[in-house]
């Protein structure tokens, strides 16, 4: 039961409140000057919904895109550690956990990086280039002084060069939003278009019952602020607070690297 209300919360907050009072005082005063007119809902559509509809599946399409290169993160990272421990015939104890102690380091860095703040994130980033850095070197001495052969060292390097790639893809992400300029459109309309359409809301009262005049004004709010907090939340997948960001859980992983 918490659980739900916590998510419910995510989506109507504090501005679905206070947009919703000035959208219900515009339609009282509207009522009581008689102030009414006839608005086309498709204004709403075309300025708000379409706007937001669109921002929420870029959002959506980044989201999977970042989960993407995560898995392939981790499966590289899995992939280097299974070389040292197993691709040699009698592996170093010390060596595998060596290796163990980087893909941790690395991934801690790594929460760090995405889910600390934006003026940290040069030094943070610094943190997980050393950590590729010492998976090079992991690869270059201790697994070649080990005994493996350089065509095998040249496919490990591969994966490390993959994973690599699939960090930047999701720095990229982390850095690079929805376009901003159409956020700023929605947020505008989204915030005005309900106080507006109070002569609307007026002209709609003449065919409703006592009190109901004022649920389409709230129910209109509701609606549009929803779907714009449902678009804040997917923006930034990494920031721990709407219910469908990407968790890195680094102890979870590395218990199971012996699995």
């Amino acid at each position: 039961m918490k659980h739900r209300v916590r998510r419910f919360l995510l989506i109507v907050n504090y501005q679905t409140l206070i947009i919703s009072a000035l959208a219900v005082a515009s339609t009282a005063i509207c009522i009581h000057y008689k102030y009414e007119a006839e608005f086309p809902l498709t204004l709403v559509a075309m300025s708000i919904v379409f706007p937001i509809v669109f921002s929420i599946g870029g959002a959506y399409k980044r989201r999977e895109a970042a989960l993407k290169e995560y898995a392939a993160i981790k499966g590289y990272l899995r992939s280097i550690y299974f070389v040292s421990r197993d691709w040699l015939e009698n592996p170093k104890p010390e060596n595998v956990s060596k290796m163990k102690v980087i893909i941790h380091d690395f991934l801690e860095n790594f929460r760090t990086l995405f889910l600390g703040r934006k003026n940290e994130m040069e030094l943070n980033e610094k943190a997980c280039y050393k950590d590729f850095s010492k998976i090079s070197k992991y690869i270059k001495h201790d697994l070649r002084e080990e005994g493996l052969s350089s065509g095998e060292c040249s496919r490990t390097n591969q994966y490390l060069q993959k994973m690599m790639i699939s960090f930047e893809s999701i720095k990229h992400i982390y850095q690079y939003r929805t376009p901003r300029t159409l956020r700023a459109f929605s947020n505008l309309f989204i915030k005005i278009m309900p106080i507006l359409y109070g002569p609307y809301f007026a002209f709609q009262a003449e065919e409703m019952s006592w009190g109901l005049e004022y649920v389409i004004p709230i129910l209109l709010t509701m609606i549009l602020v929803s779907l714009d907090n449902i678009q804040e939340h997917l923006e930034n997948p990494f920031d721990q607070v709407g219910e469908d960001d990407i968790t890195i859980s680094v102890e979870k992983f590395i218990d199971n690297l012996d699995d």
